[in-house]
């Protein structure tokens, strides 16, 4: 082992033993009663009966974590087959139908299962979480986009794996899929064929530029289906995060760069849920049949960026990158200050001038420079590079001397949308999400106490979404799931097993 290689195992190690989850909450949030004690002098609630009402005190019901228990499920009854590989579109998509109590049947390749197992930060497998019981690694994101669902192993490549798929679809109300195009039909599995065994079957297949069309998806060299990169790019999205020329940092000046996170994968999804919901919802009150759905990344991609084709098409327009700083608005990005970034709001006069207030209590000099400057009265004048710069300049040199939580006090009093950048460790331990359940402890039965960002949706009064459990163990729910649902007996799955048809948990084998 060379010497570079030898000095990182020795890191590795010696960090092992540090990353051991904190005790959580650090600050537990106070109790309700201190809360909403300041509700009393509230004129649009003076005796806290809305508040009452939200967190189910009046009726027993409210939309809080607390009162989610034991509350029907919405999607009780519903069973959803998912197939998917790699970009987790139609994970997320999946994983919001079981919040909501689909039965969410995940089917993975017996050899490694979902690649998503194995998406470890910096590709370091000491980031991984393990089964208490046998040692199985499992990445954070693997964890986190399959929430509540049951993994099952099912060779799709063999027929007698695809025979199976075709006994579960008999029993299922949706099939998501984001394989190759045409590569389920090809199988004889997409919803040409499946179609006629279930009518009333939902087929979702996601991808990134669609299964039809001149530049439709495509496979890899790596015999993969193409992913993120292809719909980020492709719907200019790229382009629109990035950084202008005379923007600082300079050195990043004028190169587009990709978002934090995977943005695509995430809105398809929930485009996907949507168009499934209505789906289910038009096959039970009109048809009485299933239909065929398809949900692109680029597609979803270009739903969120805004004006961008329809000014284009005003007057041939193509909109600059702009980074942190936004062309319609004045003020609205993040600058920077003593201890991190405050994001501020000043999208209209009102909110311009009291900004401008704040800041003259402490840097009357700049206040004075820009609430002086004629060119700086018009909305619209604001926005042009000149004044943006600065306006930018004067309020970063103010905030040089607050750090994130005076900068904030200081603007919220004056009635201003303004607050911190907060850093993942400070989310994690912010009241509100804390109170909320925002973040929560899920105590897992193969992974411990995992950390996680709850469900959304769970704020609903009679049908909250809620997450049971986590990602699943590769193969535990195989056996189980066949027997129910395809009526296979032990000596059958033995045989399916030794074909490398089926897989399951280590713990049966």
């Amino acid at each position: 082992m060379a010497e570079e290689e030898k000095y990182i195992e020795i890191e590795i190690e010696d960090i092992k033993d540090t990353l051991i989850p904190r005790p959580w909450p650090v600050t537990p949030p106070r109790k309700k009663e201190e809360i909403y004690a300041p509700w009393v002098k509230d004129p649009r609630d003076p005796e806290g009966a809305y508040a009452r009402f939200t967190e189910g005190e009046e009726d027993g019901l409210g939309i809080t974590w607390e009162k989610a228990e034991g509350k029907p499920w919405a999607l009780d009854g519903f069973v959803v087959i998912e197939c998917s590989l790699w970009d987790f579109n139609a994970s997320f998509c999946a994983s919001n139908l079981a919040e909501l109590g689909a039965k969410v049947i995940k089917i993975e390749p017996p050899e490694g299962g979902d690649p998503l197992r194995h998406l470890y930060p910096f590709g370091r497998e000491e980031y991984a979480f393990e089964d208490i019981y046998t040692g199985e690694k499992v990445s954070p994101t693997f964890l986190h986009e399959n929430r509540n669902k049951f993994s099952v192993c099912i060779d799709l490549e063999k027929e007698k794996g695809r025979e199976l798929l075709k006994s579960l679809v008999t029993k299922a109300d949706v099939l998501i899929e984001n394989y190759p195009p045409g590569q389920f039909d090809e199988w004889g599995i997409g919803y040409r064929q499946l179609s006629k065994i279930n009518p009333r079957l939902v087929y979702c297949w996601i991808g990134q530029l669609g299964q039809w069309g001149p530049m439709k998806d495509k496979v890899s060299k790596f015999g993969q289906p193409m992913i993120d990169p292809i719909g980020l790019s492709c719907s200019e999205y790229v382009h629109s995060t990035g950084f202008p020329p005379d923007q600082l940092p300079r050195e990043k000046g004028g190169n587009p760069t990709r978002c934090g996170e995977w943005m695509g994968s995430y809105a398809c999804g929930i485009h996907a849920a949507v168009a499934i919901l209505v789906a289910l919802y038009y096959r039970d009150t009109v048809s009485n049949r299933g239909q065929f759905i398809e949900i692109t990344n680029a597609e979803a991609y270009m739903e969120v960026n805004d004006f961008n084709i329809s000014w284009y098409g005003l007057n041939g327009s193509i909109k600059a990158r702009t980074g942190g700083w936004d062309p319609c608005l004045n003020q609205y990005a993040w600058n920077p200050c003593k201890d991190g970034y405050m994001m501020i709001g000043g999208q209209t006069d009102r909110l311009w001038y009291r900004i401008i207030q704040v800041i003259g209590m402490d840097f009357p000099e700049g206040a004075r420079l820009i609430a002086e400057d004629p060119f700086l009265k018009e909305m619209g004048a604001r926005n042009a590079l000149e004044g943006l710069a600065k306006t930018y300049t004067i309020t970063a040199q103010w905030l040089a001397d607050n750090n994130r939580a005076e900068a904030e006090k200081k603007l919220v009093a004056r009635e201003v949308a303004a607050a911190p950048v907060l850093y993942p460790d400070e989310v994690a331990e912010y009241e509100q999400f804390i109170y909320r359940r925002h973040v929560t402890e899920v105590y897992d039965e193969h992974y411990g106490r995992v950390l996680v960002s709850n469900s959304p949706l769970a704020h609903q009064h009679r049908a909250p979404a809620r997450v049971k459990w986590l990602g699943r163990p590769l193969g535990l729910d195989t056996a189980e799931i066949l027997k129910y649902y395809c009526g296979l007996g032990p000596e059958d799955l033995k045989q399916l097993a030794l074909e490398g048809v089926v897989k399951w948990y280590h713990e049966y084998e």
